[in-house]
């Protein structure tokens, strides 16, 4: 029998949530004998970094102008039907408008789009064309994504085609470490840690005036900022001008994250939204307790009071508050991270993700 050909097409350069989720699966579902293809933008990260895996993978130049390009359509449509694609998994929305419509002309049965971010869908002519005709199906990271694709548009894509997936951790990755890095203890501090790009959407000011309230309160602690981001000059200004510049270390981009989270007492996240807070199970995976927003998709992956702290969105006081807590009852930290791990391995392993990825393809 003829394995199953599926195809992830991501034309995004840079390295993320998405090309992260793309890897593991495409990965995976190799090692387990499908025949898959990873399609990426020239100069791809994902490209990259599936050098050696032995995935098959290509390259197709896609621009913004590719949705009003006919000749490019028609390349897609081509390289699949050559490959004789059976299903695609798209990543972006110029990949719907281009890969997309190409997969139907090429008679795709299954045209899967990944939704990885939870802001909603714009309720226009040509949304509604894509999501109706086009897609067959609709993967999405949690169910604040699935809400948030349908708030504008109850009636956007049948809400039983949209598949909630959650993304999924590599367990044997975060088994506790010793701690590597001690030298970053001052006596009896509480080493707080966040990771992420340094962009709007992520809200570091709120922790970095955090920061501030903590140190006011005389919380021995220190704040470490994993990530790159444009607004990397304007955080370390804030922090000068809030003089906490001592307190906050900015540590630019971290690729081994599980010693990042070995390296903390506690994760906490400011984020105005998120479509599934990975970051969240990752510091779970690493028995590591969390303090973020009661609201976005916070509350599907955190037990408050047992995993961790929800607080209400942008309250600060209460958020320090809390800090505060953690730091004076560090008996807290192993109770909390030890229900984050169980949480995690119920709920968020990568082998879990796998198995409904499986039952949706």
């Amino acid at each position: 029998m003829r394995r199953k050909t599926i195809c992830f097409f991501n034309s995004y350069k840079k390295w993320g949530g998405g090309e992260k989720w793309n890897y593991d699966m495409a990965t995976r579902l190799a090692g387990k004998g499908y025949a898959v293809l990873v399609v990426t933008n020239h100069k791809s990260e994902l490209h990259h970094r599936l050098g050696g895996s032995g995935v098959k993978r290509m390259q197709v130049g896609i621009s913004n102008f590719s949705p009003i390009n006919p000749a490019k359509v028609f390349q897609i449509y081509r390289l699949l039907h050559r490959e004789r694609i059976e299903t695609i998994i798209l990543n972006l929305s110029t990949d719907v408008k281009v890969a997309g419509i190409a997969a139907r002309l090429a008679g795709l049965k299954k045209i899967l789009y990944a939704r990885g971010i939870a802001k909603p869908i714009k309720n226009t002519m040509a949304n509604r064309f894509l999501f109706q005709r086009i897609l067959t199906g609709v993967i999405a990271n949690s169910e604040e994504t699935k809400r948030a694709i349908l708030r504008n548009n109850a009636n956007l894509i049948d809400p039983g085609r949209v598949h909630v997936i959650y993304n999924g951790i590599d367990m044997a990755r975060y088994r506790i470490r010793v701690r590597q890095s001690g030298h970053l203890r001052k006596g009896s501090e509480i080493i707080l840690g966040t990771a992420g790009r340094l962009e709007t959407v992520k809200n570091q000011q709120f922790l970095i005036q955090a920061a501030r309230s903590l140190k006011d309160r005389g919380v021995a602690f220190t704040l470490l900022i994993a990530g790159e981001g444009r607004l990397r000059d304007e955080l370390q200004a804030l922090a000068a001008a809030l003089d906490v510049s001592e307190q906050v270390r900015f540590l630019g981009f971290v690729r081994d994250m599980p010693k990042f989270m070995a390296d903390i007492d506690l994760f906490v996240l400011s984020s105005h939204y998120e479509g599934f807070g990975y970051v969240l199970v990752e510091a779970m995976a690493a028995e590591r307790p969390v303090i973020t927003f009661d609201d976005s998709s916070g509350p599907e992956i955190v037990e408050n009071q047992k995993t961790g702290i929800l607080v209400p969105r942008n309250d600060l006081d209460e958020f320090v508050r809390q800090v505060e807590h953690i730091a004076a009852n560090r008996d807290l930290i192993a109770g909390y991270g030890l229900a984050g791990k169980q949480r995690v391995e119920a709920n968020f392993t990568i082998q879990k993700t796998l198995e409904n990825l499986e039952k949706v393809i």
